[in-house]
């Protein structure tokens, strides 16, 4: 039996589902709201990584069917492992960053191309690699991939296991996975950044529900936490606003389910609304958003190291509405990014490749495959 909370390898046959099922119990591992201590939790991490990766570091797919198929299509990418050569276009990636909007990811590609002396070729321009799937962003920009996921778990999931199989296919070797968003602040002002540590479901849960063939299955949810404190240790006295490390909530409803008065629908009082937040407080979460246990437990499923990095638009506590001016919302949701912005430009100047990186922009291996990719993916409206 692995250590408690580790996720389990579903390729390993000898495994009922059933089994499976009951191999992780989130109240357990948790120890009634205890954290794991940091020793026991590099052990974690270091089994699963014997799960998810191969002796070079490149990226392992739980999933033994992907090897057997005769192209594998990313539908919500518009992109296929025989269409493409992803080595060549993604082999380089280090670093993807996602954020809910593609006009904020195309933002975040244009301002870390800048922050890391990227140089596209002369009579070029960025690009929207998944243009043709109408549904997801990307840009690439050197070693950095920058998606936009979309609004809640759902659509953050697709992505997720598209862009893992993605690097299995590219050949990435440890790439590190970044989201950068917006919340509602608790007990925090707007403007604060803040770094997950632990991702909480509706039920204060650290980990993500999952209904696997008729079953109830839970993931833990859990984000690299030394990769926190790297970011953490990245923010500048001279920054004007706070950034916090702090649990995070994750909901499946932006109104009822994060205890707004102002939806189609209220059923419950202000004083019971105050009351739910000053229990989130008490419980040591400081914000609220729709994506973090999904972004965490795939990513841990998969052995990817990851962070979550937000901004808070407003203090739940006094209000439910963001009533921020523009100018003002487009500076605070630029902080997340400047934060990853310096660990992107920590890691890059270690390796002394932070300037002069030139990625490959993209090749088409087979064009009549191309297009059938293409069509593939615009027939998956």
């Amino acid at each position: 039996m692995p250590p408690t909370g580790i996720a389990v390898d579903v390729t390993d046959h000898h495994h009922s589902h059933q089994d499976y099922k009951h191999r992780f119990d989130p109240t357990h591992a948790n120890g009634n709201g205890a954290q794991i201590a940091e020793d026991e939790e590099e052990d974690i991490y270091r089994e699963v990584r014997k799960q998810t990766r191969y002796s070079d570091g490149t990226v392992k797919l739980r999933n033994p069917n992907i090897e057997l198929m005769d192209q594998d299509i990313l539908y919500h990418l518009a992109l296929g492992s025989e269409s493409h050569d992803l080595n060549e276009m993604f082999g380089d990636v280090k670093f993807v960053c996602m954020g809910g909007t593609p006009k904020r990811m195309e933002n975040f590609a244009h301002f870390i191309m800048n922050e890391i002396g990227y140089k596209l070729p002369a009579g070029t321009m960025l690009q929207d690699i998944s243009a043709y799937s109408y549904r997801y962003s990307m840009y690439k920009v050197g070693p950095v991939l920058c998606v936009s996921h979309g609004m809640g778990t759902p659509s953050v999931s697709i992505l997720m296991h598209e862009m893992i199989k993605l690097m299995y296919h590219a050949k990435c070797q440890d790439p590190v996975f970044i989201r950068i968003g917006t919340c509602g602040g608790i007990g925090v002002e707007g403007g604060t950044v803040i770094i997950t540590e632990d991702a909480l479901d509706g039920q204060l849960r650290n980990s993500h529900e999952f209904t696997i063939l008729g079953e109830t299955i839970h993931r833990p949810a859990k984000l690299d936490k030394k990769l926190a404190r790297e970011l953490k240790a990245l923010a500048s006295p001279d920054d004007p606003y706070d950034t916090i490390i702090g649990k995070t909530l994750c909901t499946n409803d932006f109104y009822e389910g994060q205890g707004r008065l102002d939806g189609a629908f209220c059923d419950f009082s202000e004083s019971d609304k105050m009351a739910y937040l000053e229990k989130l407080s008490a419980n040591g979460v400081v914000n609220i958003e729709m994506e973090s246990t999904i972004f965490a437990a795939l990513t841990y499923h998969a052995g990817i190291k990851a962070a979550v990095v937000c901004v808070a638009l407003l203090n739940r506590l006094n209000g439910d509405q963001v009533n921020a001016p523009k100018e003002v919302m487009n500076e605070w949701q630029a902080r997340p990014q400047i934060l990853v912005a310096r660990y992107i430009r920590k890691v890059l100047a270690q390796k002394g490749q932070l300037k002069g990186i030139f990625g490959a922009q993209g090749s088409i291996k087979s064009p009549r495959r191309f297009k059938l990719v293409q069509q593939e993916s615009q027939a998956h409206e």
